[in-house]
This record gives structure tokens, sequence and C-alpha cells, in this order.
């Protein structure tokens, strides 16, 4: 046959001149049908299990095969897989048969192989899960669990029952436009996350549309408050603000901003820190990379006051598993830490005074390289390049740090409070 053969191919006539069905033969098994309403489709003849078995192959198509409306090639007809077409060129037509007759020659079920790609795509919900349970190995389990928490309560309620093959731009944005000026930081991360859940998809096969494009999203939603940097306390004030909360009751969640400040630590890492992870004697928190931002463990040398600060808030015989634990015995949540602040009087965020020690080593210890600051906060310091030749984390200089942070802040807890000498008093004795 040909191209034009099959273009031009007529049903077959009764003896009354009605039409009915007619097959064209192209050789091997395969057969152009053509029904009495003109309709064309392949069908693959073979002899199976001593058996001839017809097998649809799909519809015949010859003008504009896999093209738009004027006549470009449309790619995404290519994206799907040879079995899957449902419509078929004589060229396709001839390779697919091909495939199923060796299939059936080698002792396979030739429609059983047929169907075997023939993919349920799933509704995003449904892709949500396969893409956290083949991709969480990779993750660490917060990174996991965040990527599927954020999906659940922000994008399921929208997308969840949607086929993920259906899923554009104006569904994407409906889903993020609740929270999108609300929750701005949690906004972009769920639109990051539904756009690898898409991507997810379209590897599977499961979409042949391309993802949601990045600038109709940012047309389609508001734009969202400036800024993002967390509410910080001027390091002039921390000091004051400690010595008050030393000075009420003892609390998980404010002792755990405490030890949160004197440590510039973030607040997940204090809420999930372990006995297991402090040496009180050799002054350190080994910190695991699970409770990491950067995924890589982390060595903080403690102060004088970090330690005395540990030391007082739990006894020595039950110091084991979590330091700081909530009402239920499990880790503080973040919520906890947020609402002793509040209590204190405060509008600042936990995570602020990690600014607030980066300022005060910037202004009060110029000699201290800004590097070990950075080290001190868990950050990456210097180029790819610097990064592969600094083997060492500066242990030393950031206990010096850290000690000197903990004489400033806490001075009752490093027990210099009471040998401070006056500047003006020591000048009148000379």
């Amino acid at each position: 046959m040909t191209v034009a053969k099959v273009r031009n191919a007529k049903p077959g006539a009764s003896p009354s001149g009605r039409p009915v069905k007619r097959a064209y033969q192209d050789g091997d098994g395969l057969l152009l049908m053509v029904s009495a309403t003109g309709a064309k489709s392949w069908v693959l003849r073979v002899q199976a299990d001593g058996k001839r078995r017809d097998i649809g192959l799909g519809a015949a198509e010859v003008d504009r095969i896999g093209a738009d409306a004027f006549g470009h090639a449309d790619p995404r007809h290519f994206e799907v897989p040879l079995m899957r077409r449902k419509s078929l060129s004589l060229a396709e037509a001839r390779e697919k048969a091909a495939a199923l007759r060796k299939l059936a020659k080698a002792g396979h079920d030739p429609k059983v192989e047929r169907d075997r790609e023939q993919i349920k795509v799933p509704t995003f919900a449904e892709a949500v899960t396969q893409a956290y349970n083949t991709l969480k190995s990779g993750w660490s389990n917060r990174t996991a669990k965040a990527f599927k928490s954020s999906l659940e309560e922000h994008a399921n309620p929208r997308l969840g029952a949607l086929k993920v093959s259906a899923i554009g731009s104006a569904d994407v944005i409906a889903s993020l436009a609740p929270i999108w000026t609300d929750k701005p930081a949690m906004a972009r991360k769920v639109r990051s996350r539904i756009g690898q859940v898409l991507a997810f998809a379209k590897a599977r096969g499961w979409r042949a549309d391309a993802l949601p494009d990045a600038r109709e999203l940012r047309t389609g939603l508001s734009k969202q408050r400036r800024g993002g940097n967390f509410a910080a306390m001027r390091f002039a004030e921390v000091p004051a603000f400690v010595a008050a909360e030393l000075a009420k009751s003892a609390s998980a969640s404010r002792h755990a901003v405490l030890f949160a400040i004197l440590t510039a630590a973030r607040s997940g890492e204090v809420r999930q820190a372990t006995w297991e992870q402090i040496d009180l004697e050799a002054r350190t928190w080994t910190r695991p990379a699970s409770i990491m931002k950067m995924n890589e463990g982390h060595v903080v040398t403690l102060s004088d006051a970090a330690a005395a600060l540990l030391d007082r808030y739990t006894p020595s015989d039950i110091r084991k598993g979590l330091i700081f634990t909530g009402v239920r015995g499990g880790p503080l949540s973040d919520m906890s830490l947020t609402k002793a602040m509040r209590a204190a009087g405060r509008s600042e965020t936990v995570h602020g005074f990690r600014s607030a020690f980066r300022d005060w080593a910037a202004e009060k210890m110029p000699t201290i390289p800004a590097m070990v600051a950075e080290m001190a906060l868990a950050h990456k310091v210097g180029t790819a390049t610097e990064q592969a030749y600094l083997r060492s984390d500066l242990r030393d200089m950031r206990r010096a740090l850290m000690e000197a942070w903990g004489r400033y802040i806490a001075p009752s807890l490093s027990g210099v409070e009471n040998n401070v000498t006056p500047f003006e008093r020591l000048r009148t004795n000379a």
C-alpha cells in the first residue's frame, strides 16, 4: 500500500449497493479496515496458539498526521510511545505491527504486550504519593516530610482530583492564590514542588504538555510584598532581653529560645537537639546532618554560658533524649518558641537572633575573620575552589568567638558578671 491508497481507500459495496466494511491488505498480516461510514483503522492479523487473532492497532490517519491546523508537526504526538498512539500513519502502523508480530512469534500474547504500555494517568494527589515514594530515598527525612505535607495541605485541595495530564497554569495559579501573599515563603516552596510533581509525571509518560510556564504563573498572581528577612532584634538589646528571660521561671520554650541565642542556631536545630549530641566536658554540640538545613553535619562550640544554661535546666541524672520537650514528650513546635517571644513582648523572630549575632561579630569582633562567624552560623564560605582547599573548620577561632558572644549577652551565666571593673574607676586608681 501507499499513502495515496490509504487516503483514497473506500468502503466495500453489497450486491444492493449499500456500503459495507472492506479490508485492504498491506502485507505480513497488516490490514487497513474501512468501515461502512468510511472510518479507517489498522488491524494486525496473526497466528497465536494455533488460532487466528485480529488485534486493533489504532485509527488510520494520512492527512496532517501529528500536525497542527497549519500543517506544522506537533512534537507532542511523537512524545507518546508507539504502542500508546491512538492514530497511526502507514509507516507507524507497519512499525507497530512488526513489533507485535515479532512478539507473537516469540510466544508472547501480542494483545497483552500492546496493552502493557497503556498507562493509567493518575490524579495529582496520586502523583504526589508516587513522586514522594520514588524520590524520598534521595532526600533527608525532613525534606521528604515537608514535600508531602505542604502539597497535601496547600495543593491537593485544588489540584488533587485533577489528572496530571490536564493541569495547566490556571489550575496552579488557583491552588497558590490563597497563600501567595499571606504565606509567601511557603507559597514559593509549594509552587516549586508542584513543578516537581508535574515534571515527574511527564517523565513517567503521564502528561504530554509542557510544564506550566513560570512567566504565566507570575502574571496570574499578585505581587508579593518585598522583603523576606526575618525580623531581628538589635544586638545591643539582646543582653537585656536575655537577662529578663533568665529571671523568669524555667520553661522548655523559654530555655530553647535562650539556647538558640547563645549558639546562634536555627530554631529547628534547637528543637531537635538531644543530650546524646552534647558533650559538656568538651563543650561541643555535634549536630547530625538530619537536622541541618544543608544536610551536612556541624559541630557547635558551646560557650561557658551555653553550657551553664543546659546544666541549670536539666539535672544530670535525667539527661537523655530531647533536651527541650513539649507537653506530650515530643519536640517543641516552632510556634512554641514564637509564643515565648510574644510572651516577652517582642515581635522579632527566633531566627532573627542569628542576624543579631552576625552584626555583633562584624562590629564588635573586627579582628575575627568574617568566615569564622559564617562557619559558626553553619553557612558555606568561599568559592567552590576555596572550600576544596579549606580543610579546617576553624574550631578554635569559633570557640573564642562564641565565648565572647556568651560573655556579652549572658555575663551571669559566664561567671563574669561580678568581675567587671568600671573603666572610669580604673583610671582614678591609676
